[in-house]
């Protein structure tokens, strides 16, 4: 990993040198070029070969050419809308472990300052017919490598990060709703009201970039809401609230590049998983590539229960502690 660093900082280095002569251009370019071809009392008698914007190659004394190190953090600073560097975020949701405990929902609530019935995590009860057992169905946005809401956004508010989160910035969305309208998932939820939230005192913000997070920001009235996969946790190497507030291990989250998720109990390959549990995904035909994966409700409970509460009950907001 160091050595392939390196060379990508040695690759950079020589191609800042390649922009040095290319940024100067047109007359300015003929004119360096002729000075350095005078062989001026400062030469230092080192040359090198650099290429010109018309593609020809000429020779040069290393002593005219201003060496600009990249920083050594440069590949792995983080950019709120960029994301994480090489990395693919992806979710598995056991539906043969879901009981409707409904401690996912809350906690997603507590952190994002959700209140009613625009819960961003909502389960659903499920049921083929009356003849076969039901069972509980958390559902959250999908975080599609082709997400359809991304396409149809005029405004970019929703964007798509590299590694895989779909977000919405809430201070550019103008509530057009097109987004909602192209989801083939209906997991956006509309301010059609002014959010109750009170006052929020720990509101994250990337001071950095002078931009928001993106998450644990207060919702505005006529926008767009949705599950982000709780960037501020990520970010810090933590799971999504969802993740770690669930008592049953339904909720799997990790890096599919590095082909491991986790539910905070148990560490597995993804693909493993997946293949031996016939993991699918949501509406496969399409196209859309969601980063959620489902694995089958096999163990269902004969006596089933409604769980402790549902997700209209949360009207009240609690701080983090």
């Amino acid at each position: 990993m160091g050595k392939n660093n390196n060379s990508r900082r040695t690759f950079l280095s020589k191609g800042l040198k390649v922009g040095l002569i290319t940024a100067i251009g047109g007359i300015g370019l003929s004119k360096f070029a002729t000075k350095l071809n005078a062989k001026t009392k400062n030469a230092s008698g080192d040359t090198m070969e650099l290429m010109t914007t018309d593609g020809t190659l000429i020779e040069v004394d290393s002593s005219e050419v201003i060496e600009v190190t990249p920083p050594e953090n440069q590949d792995k600073k983080y950019n709120v809308r960029e994301g994480i560097p090489n990395r693919k975020f992806v979710m598995v949701i056991d539906l043969a472990k879901c009981k409707n405990a409904l401690k996912c929902q809350k906690a997603c609530n507590k952190y994002h300052y959700i209140t009613g019935d625009n819960a961003w995590l909502k389960v659903y009860k499920m049921q083929e017919s009356e003849d076969t057992a039901p069972y509980w169905m958390p559902t959250t946005c999908q975080h599609c490598d082709k997400p359809a809401c991304v396409t149809v956004c005029p405004v970019d508010a929703t964007f798509k990060r590299k590694d895989g989160l779909v977000l919405i910035d809430n201070q550019r969305c103008i509530g057009c709703r097109f987004c909602m309208a192209a989801c083939p998932y209906s997991t956006r939820v509309f301010n059609w009201q002014e959010p109750k939230q009170g006052e929020l005192s720990e509101i994250t913000m990337d001071m950095e970039h002078g931009s928001p997070e993106y998450a644990g920001m207060p919702s505005i009235k006529g926008t767009v809401d949705k599950c982000d996969f709780c960037p501020h946790a990520i970010k810090n190497g933590e799971l999504p609230h969802c993740v770690t507030a669930c008592p049953n291990g339904v909720f799997y989250f990790g890096d599919k590049y590095e082909d491991t998720v986790t539910n905070g109990e148990e560490t597995v390959r993804l693909s493993k998983l997946l293949t031996e549990k016939a993991g699918y995904r949501l509406l496969e035909s399409l196209g859309t590539e969601p980063s959620v994966y489902y694995l089958p409700p096999v163990d269902r409970l004969v006596n089933f229960e409604e769980g402790l509460a549902q997700y209209t009950e949360f009207q009240s907001v609690e701080k983090p502690e």
